[in-house]
């Protein structure tokens, strides 16, 4: 004859376990549902970036007005920003005062 309180005890650790069966699966879609949603994230991170950066590559001295006469405007600066950014006219100033701070040097 089968005990009846183990019988009971059995039957509680399996309501436990479903339980947490669950509790697991719950949790589970919701790490999935997370994880997607870093991937969605991840690759529009990647192509605004490249975007950016196309626009970037792209961009030319844009002619600006001042005092009633065309002037080159100077793209903003920051770190990384690359040299050749900026119109032929600046990058040879660049060059030239380079140049001299070796002479002085």
């Amino acid at each position: 004859m089968l005990d009846p309180e183990l019988l009971e005890r059995i039957a509680a650790q399996r309501a436990e376990l479903d339980d947490l069966e669950e509790q697991l699966v719950e949790q589970l879609s919701r790490v999935r549902s997370e994880r997607d949603e870093l991937a969605v994230a991840e690759r529009v991170l990647e192509r605004v970036s490249e975007e950016i950066a196309g626009e970037r590559g792209a961009a030319s001295p844009v002619p600006g007005q001042a005092a009633d006469r065309a002037v080159m405007l100077v793209p903003h600066r920051g770190l990384g920003t690359q040299e050749t950014l900026l119109s032929p006219d600046y990058q040879r100033i660049l060059t030239v005062v380079r140049h001299q701070q070796r002479i002085v040097s």
